[in-house]
């Protein structure tokens, strides 16, 4: 055998991690949508349950610090981002961050909840319409939780769908529709489409242009909050400027 020396070579851009639901079919490829081209992503997936309830969502809390463990650690993460809006909620944004901060180094997690409420803080939004694809009792955990950040929800609307397997298949006609209806019903000042296996990005501009009013979406709006680069649609990207 022959041996040979080599120079370390020389570290790039800190690397950004998803800890992204098994069941979730969507938020991978947004995220390399929208983060800088030169940007290393690092997913690792987490158990989560074909059909969405609360004690399923609240289940994923045991398996965070697992799975964050099985992303590389050479070297620390910029951000981590956990990809899921309504287990938020559910386990709390403050837990998740500790679950996810014991299995890997980083600067920060993040969250599509806590995203929300810091993109609805940069932009003066108060009052979402907010379309969900599950179930009422998964969703009015999701409303308490952003009543308590100072965000009301007046306007809920629901495809009442509990299966992920039929969430991420909902097209975008149906977005747009119900986005749209929503968006007239009520006194609000933007619209949220909750959840990160629903396909929102191109339907973001065609619903701020129906209705006037800024459109939100989970992985845009997770996007934004881990890396000030990203190029996500909408009026969100104004409010970095």
């Amino acid at each position: 055998m022959t041996q040979y020396t080599y120079t370390r070579a020389q570290e790039g851009l800190a690397p950004v991690g998803l800890v992204v639901l098994q069941t979730d079919e969507t938020i991978e490829q947004d995220m390399r949508r929208m983060l800088p081209p030169r940007t290393p992503v690092y997913v690792t997936r987490v158990p989560s349950a074909p059909q969405v309830t609360p004690d399923s969502l609240r289940e994923m809390a045991q398996h965070l610090t697992q799975a964050a463990r099985l992303l590389p650690q050479a070297v620390p993460f910029s951000a981590i981002g956990y990809g899921c809006t309504s287990a938020t909620s559910q386990i709390g944004a403050d837990k998740v961050a500790r679950l996810i901060g014991d299995g890997v180094r980083t600067e920060r997690v993040s969250d599509p909840l806590s995203a929300l409420v810091a993109a609805c803080t940069a932009m003066g939004i108060t009052r979402l319409a907010l379309l969900s694809p599950y179930t009422a009792d998964v969703s009015d955990r999701l409303r308490t939780a952003l009543a308590s950040a100072g965000i009301e929800t007046p306007v809920f609307g629901s495809f009442n769908e509990a299966d992920e397997a039929c969430v991420v298949r909902i097209d975008a006609v149906s977005l747009i529709e119900a986005a749209c209806d929503l968006a007239g019903q009520g006194d609000v000042d933007g619209i949220f489409l909750s959840c990160t296996n629903l396909r929102t990005l191109d339907v973001i501009a065609q619903i701020e242009g129906r209705t006037g009013l800024p459109c939100l979406s989970s992985n845009q709006a997770l996007a934004w909050h881990l890396c000030p680069d990203a190029t996500v649609p909408g009026r969100l990207a104004d409010a970095l400027r």
